[in-house]
């Protein structure tokens, strides 16, 4: 008999060996590596190639995989003019969604499921992503695109794309471990409508368009603007308390507060705690942070409801001086890697998603009147 599960919660669709998400212990493995191994020990670029090589490089191989993405830090003529006459109040996801798909009409290599090209154009995607937030960024504020930069790190390049001069290690750091916490995250809902898409041999760039257009929604990828508009809202330290006891008077959501899967602490979240703490020290404005702080702890105390990975990037990104509505195409940045991942691997042993619908229509109908005679 089959197993009706709304949303599929609890329904295992396929295999993986990329991430390993166990949310009874809160814990968060690449391949075998937690995130704390990986934090501590590799950058994104050698986490990129563990996802799509399936182990950590040597110097060989990471030199390799470096000069393959920073070769693709190109742009075709097209997306360039279309990022310069987009709409300059036009949502940023929707721009990068858009920026993907167009990515596609200029790959004319075709053969869409050899796995040498895919290989390429997953790296390509990678590489490219940041160059379309950024110069979307700043053509909708009338400022030159910046050319890309041959010799800096992916977090590095973003951040110098944006504001036209190289950042310091400590914010190049910061991203990066950012990206890296973000690079892949088991069967969430992004990751599975690429999956989906590519299941039907689709062209990667489809399936990366699916991933973003799914990232976009608030019940995803949104969450993390939704926490530094919360904080905006709140205004001070001193009303916090009012503002959590009316929203739970209300029933209402506290954004980036309890996960889906995570049912303890997001491994995640600390890594970015800490930064955000590291970073309002330094800028001397903790107001953003003590916040935060409050709320972790009324909404643990009240609830037994322990902050995300969201909580905590919005602060961080926010410190960092990124715009607020850059926060969730900086999270398609870093799970591109993922889903390109994914995908390859989906097509390794491909199988089109197809499952069953539980119908709760009426069984029949009355025969059909004329129009003229129907009620």
């Amino acid at each position: 008999m089959a197993v009706v599960a709304k949303g599929l919660e609890g329904i295992i669709a396929n295999e993986s060996k990329l991430s390993n998400v166990v949310g009874s212990e809160g814990n968060l493995s690449y391949l075998g590596y937690t995130i704390d191994e990986l934090v501590g020990a590799a950058n994104f670029e050698e986490v990129v190639h563990l996802l799509h090589r399936g182990k950590l490089p040597n110097r060989t191989e990471l030199d390799a995989l470096t000069a393959t993405l920073r070769s693709h830090r190109n742009l075709p003529e097209g997306i360039i003019n279309f990022l310069k006459t987009a709409p300059k109040d036009a949502g940023p996801m929707d721009v990068v969604r858009t920026g993907v798909s167009m990515l596609g009409l200029y790959d004319t290599r075709g053969k869409y499921q050899d796995r040498e090209l895919n290989e390429d154009r997953s790296l390509a995607i990678v590489a490219k992503i940041p160059l379309i937030v950024a110069g979307y960024h700043r053509a909708r504020q009338g400022l030159d695109i910046i050319e890309p930069h041959p010799d800096l790190s992916e977090a590095a390049h973003f951040l110098y794309l944006i504001n036209g001069e190289e950042p310091s290690a400590d914010a190049a750091k910061t991203l990066d471990v950012a990206y890296i916490l973000h690079a892949d995250h088991g069967m969430n809902a992004s990751t599975f409508s690429s999956r989906v898409t590519i299941a039907t041999l689709s062209d990667i760039y489809s399936a990366i368009t699916s991933a973003i257009g799914t990232l976009k929604g608030p019940l995803h990828g949104g969450a993390n603007e939704g926490v530094i508009h919360m904080l905006e809202e709140i205004g001070s330290e001193e009303a916090v308390d009012a503002y959590v006891e009316g929203k739970l008077e209300r029933k209402e959501k506290i954004m980036g507060i309890g996960h889906r899967v995570y049912k303890v602490l997001d491994p995640r979240a600390p890594h970015l705690r800490k930064m955000a703490i590291k970073l309002t020290e330094e800028l001397g404005d903790p107001k953003w942070i003590n916040m935060s702080e409050r709320i972790a702890a009324i909404m643990k105390e009240r609830k037994g409801l322990n902050a995300n990975v969201d909580f905590y990037s919005a602060t961080v990104y926010y410190s960092l001086g990124i715009p607020t509505d850059l926060f969730t195409p900086i999270f398609a940045i870093s799970r591109a890697a993922g889903w390109t991942a994914q995908v390859l691997e989906q097509l390794d042993d491909n199988r089109l998603y197809r499952p069953l619908t539980d119908y709760t229509g009426p069984d029949s109908r009355p025969v059909i009147q004329p129009i003229n005679e129907r009620d």
